[in-house]
C-alpha cells in the first residue's frame, strides 16, 4: 500500500527506534493533539494512569487548541506523555494487550472529556478500529451464503462512494462491476480543478477508516492530494479491473419476471451497450452537475466563460478583467487565486456567507504531527477519533430551532444567536477598518442555514485589494461586454467565471430509471425526490443510492462517514436476498412515507429548514431534499442492517 493501513495497525508505519533521541520525542509531542496523545499512550502500553481527570479536554471547548485546557495543564500533559514516550522506547516498545470495554469506555471519555454513554460506545468504537479490525468489512461471504448464485451488481460512479462499495462487495465475494463516465476514478475530485480547490474536513477525516493515511502533505488538502489518494486506493484495493471508464448509463430497465436491471450505456465514442445486473449501486452523488444561473444572456457574452466545476485551464486570466458570478463555496477558495492575477476582478455576491475560522485551513502538516502519526501506535486511530468526536454532533445542537425563541431571520434559538455573535465578531474583526465592504459581507439569516465556509484570514484580504469590487447590486444580464446590474451599470469583463454550484437536487440525473410496472423514477420524484435513509425507493427494487437524497450534511460529520455506513446497509440488503434466495426486494411505500415525513419534520425544526434565504439544500418546491437533520448516531444505528419486515420480497 502507498502510504495506505488497508486496517488499521497496531504497529505504527515505522517503529519507535530504541536510539531515537529524547530532543526528538520532545519535540513531536509539542505539536501533539495531548488529549489524543495521552489516550494513544494509555492504549498503547495500558497504563490508563495517564488520564488524569484534570487533562480531559473541556467538552464545550472541543474546538479549541488541546481542547481548552489551561497552559499549565497542557505543560503538565507534554510533560506526562513525553515521560510516557521515553518509557516506551527504553522498555523495547512492547504493546499492551488490547484493552477490554471498559478500559477503552475509560480511553473514550477522556477523549470526548466527558463520559459517553453506552449508545455511542459500539458506534465510537467501531469509528476509533481500535483492536486491529476493521468493524464496517462484511463478515459474510457470498459464495458461503449462496453458493450457487451469481449475483452481479452494477456501481454507477467510480468516486467516492463507488470505490468504496466496490471495495466492500469485493470483500464479500460479490461480483460486481463499475461504469465510470470519466477517463479515471475520483469522481468530483477529478472534475474539479479549479484554482484553491481543497476539502473542508479534515483531511485525517476526510478518508476512509480502511485506509488511512499517515502522510497527509495538509490538514485540509487541496485536490490534487485528494484525487492521488482515491487514484491510489483504487490501485491497492484492486478496483481498476472492475471498472469500466468513459462509459455513461443513460437508461435503466428492471425486469419484473427475471428480477434483473438492464443498464443502456454509452460509450466515449457513442458506441451503444447494454449489462444485465442483479442490482444497481448509483454513486454519482449531488455535486456532480454543474448549475448554470438562469440569468438572461449568458450566451451573448463574446469573451470567455465557463463554470468553475469546468475549469478552463487554457484561458490565461493574467491583466484580464475577470467576473465571477458567486461568492460561496468554491468561489472563496478560487478567489484569492483569481484576484492575483487578474487586473481586475469584479465578485457577484447575491448571499453573504457566515465563516468559520480556520487559522490553519492552508497549513501543512508539521513535522511534528507527521513524526507522531508515523512513530507513535495508536496515535493516527485517536488523532482521527478526537477529530470525529468534534464533528459528532458538531453546531447541530445550534442549528436547531428552539420553539420559545421569537421567531426571527437573525437567529432560531439561544446557541444559535451565540454562535451568531461569535462569527459577526470575527467578521467585525476581519474588516473593522473597512465598514463598508462589512455591511455587505455580514449574512442577513441564522447561522447553520447554509454550510458555513472555512477562512483563515484570506477573504477579507482578498477583497480588500485594490483590484477587487464585491459587487451585491443583484444581476439583471449578461451582456456581449460583460455583467449588468439592477441599478443599470455595467461591468465590462474579459472572462466570466460562473461559481454557481451543482444541480444538487436532480439526483440521478440525467439517467432514466424504470422500475416495476413501468415507474419512471423522475417522474414519481416528480421533483421531490426522496429515498429511505437516502437509499432505496419504493416501486425501484435492488436499485439502491448513496449520498441519496437526505444523507448531506452541514454542521457534523463528514460524508464519506454517511457513504460507509450506506454500503453496510446496502450489503445487508444483498445478504438478506441470498439468505432467502429472492430475486430482488422492493420497499414498501407506507415505510417511505413515514420516513419522508419524519425527515421533513426534522429538517423543519432545523435553521436551513425555517430560513428564507436561498440555498442548494432547497429543491425548487422549497422542501429540504439534501439534508439529514439528526445525528450521526442515529444514522450509524439505522443502517446497521435492514429490516425485512419493510421490504417486499420477491
Amino acid at each position: 500500500m502507498r502510504n495506505l493501513a488497508v486496517m488499521p495497525v497496531t504497529e505504527p508505519v515505522e517503529p519507535l527506534a530504541a536510539d531515537v533521541d529524547d530532543a526528538t520525542i520532545s519535540a513531536a509531542v509539542e505539536e501533539a493533539y495531548l488529549p489524543g496523545l495521552l489516550a494513544a499512550l494509555a492504549h498503547t502500553t495500558g497504563d490508563l494512569s495517564l488520564l488524569r481527570e484534570e487533562l480531559r479536554p473541556d467538552p464545550a471547548r472541543m474546538r479549541e487548541p488541546q481542547g481548552g485546557l489551561a497552559p499549565e495543564r497542557i505543560a503538565e500533559a507534554r510533560a506526562l506523555a513525553l515521560d510516557a514516550l521515553i518509557r516506551f522506547r527504553d522498555g523495547g516498545c512492547a504493546l499492551a494487550p488490547p484493552p477490554d470495554t471498559n478500559a477503552l469506555r475509560t480511553m473514550i471519555a477522556f477523549a470526548a472529556g466527558q463520559a459517553v454513554s453506552d449508545d455511542y460506545l459500539p458506534f465510537l468504537r467501531e469509528e476509533l478500529a481500535a483492536g486491529n479490525e476493521d468493524l464496517r468489512a462484511a463478515t459474510w461471504r457470498a459464495d458461503e451464503v449462496d453458493p450457487d448464485r451469481r449475483f452481479l451488481v452494477a456501481i454507477i460512479g467510480a468516486g467516492m462512494s463507488g470505490l468504496l462499495a466496490g471495495h466492500r462487495l469485493a470483500q464479500a465475494g460479490v461480483p460486481f462491476v463499475i461504469i465510470e463516465k470519466n477517463a479515471d476514478v475520483a469522481g468530483t475530485w477529478l472534475e474539479n480543478t479549479y484554482p484553491g480547490c481543497r476539502v473542508d474536513v479534515p483531511n485525517h477525516l476526510y478518508s476512509y477508516s480502511f485506509a488511512q493515511k499517515e502522510d497527509w502533505p495538509q490538514r485540509y488538502t487541496p485536490q490534487d492530494g485528494l484525487l492521488q489518494y482515491f487514484r491510489d486506493c483504487a490501485d491497492d484495493l484492486d478496483l481498476r479491473r472492475h471498472i469500466r471508464f468513459g462509459t455513461e448509463v443513460t437508461c435503466g430497465e428492471f425486469d419484473e419476471d427475471r428480477g434483473t436491471w438492464t443498464l443502456h450505456l454509452r460509450a466515449a465514442d457513442g458506441a451503444n451497450d447494454t449489462l444485465v445486473a442483479n442490482a444497481v449501486i448509483s454513486a454519482v452523488g449531488q455535486l456532480n452537475r454543474p448549475k448554470l444561473p438562469d440569468i438572461p444572456g449568458i450566451e451573448t457574452f463574446r469573451g470567455q466563460w465557463f463554470h468553475s466545476a469546468r475549469w478552463d485551464h487554457d484561458v490565461d486570466l493574467t491583466d484580464k478583467r475577470v467576473a465571477v458570478v458567486g461568492s460561496a463555496a468554491s468561489a472563496i477558495q478560487l478567489l484569492p487565486i483569481v484576484a492575483e492575477q487578474a487586473r481586475e476582478l469584479s465578485v457577484f455576491q447575491r448571499t453573504a456567507n457566515w465563516f468559520l475560522p480556520v487559522p490553519e485551513y492552508h497549513d501543512d502538516v508539521t513535522d511534528g504531527l507527521r513524526w507522531l502519526l508515523r512513530h507513535v501506535p495508536y496515535y493516527s486511530e485517536w488523532y482521527r477519533f478526537c477529530l470525529f468526536w468534534v464533528m459528532v454532533e458538531g453546531l447541530l445542537p445550534a442549528a436547531r430551532v428552539d420553539p420559545a425563541w421569537p421567531p426571527s431571520e437573525r437567529s432560531v434559538g439561544e446557541l444559535n444567536e451565540l454562535l451568531r455573535v461569535l462569527l459577526t465578531g470575527y467578521l467585525e474583526s476581519e474588516f473593522a477598518d473597512d465598514p463598508a465592504l462589512l455591511e455587505k459581507v455580514v449574512p442577513n439569516y441564522p447561522p447553520l442555514a447554509k454550510r458555513p465556509l472555512l477562512d483563515n484570514g484570506s477573504w477579507a484580504k482578498t477583497l480588500k485589494r485594490d483590484n477587487v469590487d464585491l459587487v451585491t447590486d443583484p444581476i439583471e444580464a449578461v451582456t456581449e461586454r460583460g455583467i449588468r446590474t439592477r441599478s443599470g451599470r455595467e461591468y465590462e469583463a474579459d472572462v466570466i467565471v460562473y461559481a454557481t454550484g451543482f444541480e444538487a437536487s436532480r439526483f440521478l440525473m440525467p439517467m432514466r430509471m424504470i422500475g416495476r410496472a413501468g415507474h419512471d423514477l423522475h417522474e414519481q420524484w416528480s421533483g421531490n425526490p426522496g429515498a429511505y435513509l437516502g437509499i432505496t425507493v419504493p416501486n425501484f427494487p435492488n436499485l439502491f443510492c448513496l449520498y441519496g437524497p437526505n444523507t448531506n450534511i452541514v454542521a457534523n460529520g463528514s460524508i464519506i462517514f454517511f457513504s460507509e455506513c450506506g454500503v453496510r446497509y446496502i450489503l445487508g440488503c444483498i445478504r438478506m436476498l441470498l439468505q432467502g434466495r429472492h430475486r430482488a426486494l422492493d420497499l414498501r411505500p407506507e415505510v417511505y412515507d413515514a420516513f419522508e415525513d419524519y425527515v421533513d419534520a426534522g429538517n423543519k425544526q432545523m435553521a436551513w429548514g425555517v430560513s428564507t434565504v436561498n440555498s442548494w439544500y432547497k429543491n425548487e418546491a422549497g422542501r429540504i431534499t439534501q439534508n439529514w437533520p439528526f445525528s450521526l448516531l442515529e444514522y450509524w444505528q439505522r443502517t446497521l442492517e435492514p429490516d425485512p419486515a419493510e421490504y417486499e420480497l420477491l
